[in-house]
């Protein structure tokens, strides 16, 4: 049986309730304007506890990113061998991992990529993951 991740606590829920609504959000503090991942409650420059949970685009382009050969526990579901990769997002000075699908031939450091919300199943709890997509 598989449960569904419903009350996510901590300073990233409000992330995972985006993610499960299929948008993502990530929080800038008011009071200087920078940008947190993962999340705080309290921002590290200027003290403020006030974060603005801004929708952000799903879009930007790979980091870095890593092919996976063999199974391991959560990775049942992907055919071997799958693309991770670690997303520098456009709209805000954050980086976000997720798995690459479609082709892949064009994967490399700097490809254009487009993202979605889609669900996976992690320790028998379905729960929102992000797949990138490398736009040409």
């Amino acid at each position: 049986m598989t449960a569904t991740v419903t009350a996510p606590l901590g300073a990233e829920a409000r992330y995972w309730q985006a993610l499960a609504e299929g948008r993502l959000e990530l929080p800038q503090c008011e009071g200087c304007g920078r940008w947190h991942w993962p999340a705080v409650w309290r921002c590290g420059d200027c003290g403020s506890w006030d974060h603005a949970w801004r929708e952000t685009a799903l879009a930007g382009a790979v980091f870095t990113w890593t092919r996976t050969w063999h199974p391991f526990g959560g990775t049942e579901g992907f055919e071997k061998p799958f693309a991770t990769v670690l997303v520098a997002l456009s709209g805000a000075p954050v980086r976000l991992s997720g798995v690459i699908e479609g082709p892949q031939e064009a994967l490399k450091i700097g490809a254009p990529v487009l993202g979605r919300v889609d669900r996976t199943v992690f320790a028998g709890a379905a729960m929102p993951a992000l797949r990138w997509r490398i736009e040409p």
